[in-house]
């Protein structure tokens, strides 16, 4: 049999995230939703343990969001990365767009990685094995450099390879830590590092951050057709949630050898690629990077790419798409090295 369809509901992306209040049993299958104004009331509320609890919570704006909002005021720019598909590169962009900040010693940069179930940062910077300081100011980012820090779920972990299964509320709740205790201070860059998707982290992170402003958002992708697919979605999220797209980064495009620097199309744009996609869309095309299996190993090693292999042909292309971004959100071309 067939699955029943359900008129789709129409969601403000754009809204303030309210209280979620603390079940004592899972939700059931019909379940309005504890944030609902019918929670409590409903037909399928009849004989739920949370009854009184989904009832009697306070709805309304969350309360927390003036305490994100001043936490975030000593930050100038809020940069989200965003990707359709898992498997392109996002992360890694993350870490050149943030070591590309900090190559200046002026600037302090932060990340805040919101990949709660595959956290890959902290690996890729090198600093894997690290664990929250908590202090009364708050908890302290672990810093990979004087002027870069980093946060994510994987510092939390008792061990490397523990599996985070938790459902949609208590992953925003971890976000909201990020960023209502987290001492991040006065910095230059916050980028954000985001899962695969359009989905609860999203949303999440769009509104603890409304109020505090974002500059936009970077979308990674590769040359292939399937995976402009979700990009087109990504996109379409953006303009709903009202999140700036600052452009559309190409990633793998193209295999250059580290020897000879010649260039092979491994992933070929069947429908021409990222660039056709942002003219279509009508985005702005920040450029494309070609795959060098050094970017891997830097990764690999939490070493900076930048400092390492500053000729290679993928750094000269990153170089230039950082740029761009920077001119997208506003910054000063010379902010970046």
């Amino acid at each position: 049999m067939a699955p029943a369809l359900e008129e789709p509901v129409q969601m403000d992306l754009a809204a303030p995230v309210k209280n979620t209040p603390k079940l004592v049993a899972p939700e059931p299958e019909h379940c309005p939703g504890p944030e609902s104004n019918l929670a409590g009331k409903g037909d399928a509320c009849a004989g739920c343990p949370n009854q009184t609890i989904c009832a009697t919570t306070p709805k309304g704006p969350d309360p927390d969001i003036p305490l994100i909002t001043a936490r975030l005021a000593a930050i100038k720019h809020k940069i989200l990365v965003l990707s359709g598909k898992g498997g392109v590169g996002k992360s890694t962009f993350t870490t050149m767009l943030a070591h590309a900040y900090a190559a200046d010693p002026e600037n302090m940069v932060g990340i805040m990685d919101t990949d709660i179930c595959g956290p890959s940062i902290p690996k890729m910077m090198g600093v894997e094995s690290e664990t929250i300081h908590i202090s009364n100011a708050g908890w302290s980012p672990v810093w990979v450099a004087d002027n870069l820090g980093v946060m994510s779920v994987q510092f939390m972990l008792p061990n490397r390879d523990d599996a985070v299964i938790w459902r949609g509320p208590k992953k925003n709740g971890l976000i909201k830590q990020f960023l209502r205790d987290v001492e991040w201070g006065e910095l230059d860059y916050l980028i954000v590092d985001t899962p695969p998707g359009t989905s609860d982290e999203h949303l999440s992170v769009n509104s603890f951050l409304k109020e505090s402003g974002v500059d936009g958002a970077v979308i990674v992708t590769t040359p292939q057709e399937v995976s402009l697919l979700d990009v087109r979605k990504e996109i379409d999220f953006c303009r709903k949630a009202g999140i700036e797209v600052l452009g559309v980064v190409e990633n793998m495009s193209g295999f250059v050898c580290p020897t000879c620097t010649h260039r092979n199309k491994v992933f070929k744009a069947t429908t021409g690629g990222a660039k056709k996609l942002a003219r279509e869309t009508q985005v702005p095309y920040l450029g494309a990077v070609p795959l060098d299996p050094r970017i891997g190993m830097a990764c690999d090693y939490g070493e900076s790419f930048f400092d390492n292999f500053p000729d290679s042909p993928a750094c000269v292309a990153l170089r230039k798409i950082v740029q761009k971004v920077a001119q997208a959100a506003g910054m000063e071309e010379n902010d970046v090295k």
